[in-house]
């Protein structure tokens, strides 16, 4: 009983202090309209076009379409390795439906507003995704709480609960699994706070509830990066695949996004297996090992969810197997991933600006305060990375 009580006022005392810095809902625009007209035009009047991330790229660049075709009947009766299969999770949101109570622009100015982003976890990436969005917010006269629940659901909806009672101007969430993300979502947007969702993909439901979304088009970087492969393979031979954690969006947009994708740009490759050792280099290494005894030269491609610790581990499996006829390529461009681009043992890789995914969530937010129209999606910008270009996008986030 006494730990229930405790618990409650570290909630309430945490709630309070968030307020205090915070400065509560739709700060900023002063007390009357005179005041917000003048912080709007302040707002409006900030150039953030030499901000920059650690990588020496735009920090916000505009975000970028991506062509939504129709959606089928019955997508799940279509083949899995037919594109339009998993169209409700590579185009979700996009037919969502209307918004659900929708919240009302201010149109008063981002300049001192306060916002909350929960992410996900911890991780060298957020850490790389809450510098950006620290970053974004100094730049745009913004304050901002970043909280993290360590990947644990239940602690991250006990955050949701309390960045709620907080009051901020908006709150943004990397949802750790979309089940959860309708219920996350729908208290925020009941609250009357805008809501945001930011770099995992959730449901058309829970999208519903949210102002916007911004990230990766992680199904459109695959895409690409497949057909850099098929390239280099000739578009032909064995292909396996390193997954991301299953169920998660990025575990089915790089898996079946590349699948997909060579389905009709390289029929001739063939899928010899695919396995889910999770981001642990001796795992990974292991995998791979057996992969190399099991299919010998029929195996010519590794495709890796992750370009650090997969990457790693696959590598010392080919280094001590001899085989460096086996062509690597994966999502992600952390230092350990841009090294081995560099040293030729890695084909290619994604750009995929961590410092950039947080920014964008930020600027989604400055510009709701800002009155400025949002699309349903917003996508950061794709390149592959390879060793003629790899110069370009050093030194890494993360």
């Amino acid at each position: 009983m006494k730990r229930t009580l405790l618990t409650a006022l570290l909630v309430l005392l945490l709630s309070g202090s968030l307020v205090f810095a915070g400065g509560g809902r739709q700060s900023g625009g002063g007390g009357g309209s005179t005041a917000g007209s003048d912080n709007l035009a302040k707002s409006l009047a900030l150039d953030i076009s030499g901000v920059k991330s650690t990588d020496g790229q735009p920090l916000m660049p505009p975000l970028s379409p991506k062509q939504v075709p129709a959606r089928p009947a019955n997508p799940d009766t279509l083949p899995e390795e037919d594109p339009l299969h998993w169209y409700d999770q590579e185009y979700a949101g996009w037919n969502a439906g209307a918004k659900i109570s929708p919240v009302k622009s201010p149109a008063n100015g981002s300049i001192g507003k306060h916002v909350i982003v929960i992410v996900h976890g911890d991780h060298p990436w957020t850490t790389a995704y809450m510098k950006g969005a620290r970053d974004a917010a100094k730049a745009l006269g913004m304050t901002i709480d970043l909280w993290s629940p360590n990947w644990d659901v239940n602690v991250q909806n006990q955050m949701i609960d309390q960045a709620i009672n907080a009051k901020p101007d908006a709150i943004g969430v990397i949802p750790i699994n979309a089940e959860s993300a309708v219920q996350q979502f729908r208290k925020i947007n009941q609250a009357g706070i805008p809501a945001f969702g930011t770099n995992t993909l959730t449901t058309a439901e829970a999208m519903r509830y949210m102002v916007t979304w911004t990230g990766p088009d992680d199904w459109g970087q695959m895409r690409k990066l497949a057909r850099h492969l098929a390239d280099a393979m000739g578009k032909k031979g064995g292909i396996a695949y390193i997954t991301h954690n299953p169920g998660g969006s990025p575990y089915f947009a790089r898996m079946m996004g590349p699948r997909t994708e060579l389905k009709s740009y390289a029929p001739d490759i063939k899928t010899l297996d695919f396995q889910s050792p999770g981001f642990d280099a001796a795992a990974t290494k292991q995998v791979v090992a057996d992969w190399i005894t099991r299919f010998g030269r029929d195996l010519n491609a590794i495709f890796l969810a992750d370009d650090s610790a997969q990457a790693i581990g696959t590598v010392d499996a080919l280094k001590e197997a001899g085989r460096t006829d086996i062509l690597l390529v994966g999502a992600g461009n952390s230092k350990a991933g841009m090294d081995l681009v560099a040293s030729g043992d890695l084909l290619a890789i994604t750009y995929q600006t961590a410092e950039g995914d947080g920014a964008a969530a930020v600027k989604a937010m400055a510009d709701f305060f800002n009155g400025k129209p949002l699309p349903e999606l917003g996508y950061l910008a794709q390149d592959i990375i390879t060793k003629s270009n790899v110069a370009g996008f050093q030194p890494p986030q993360w």
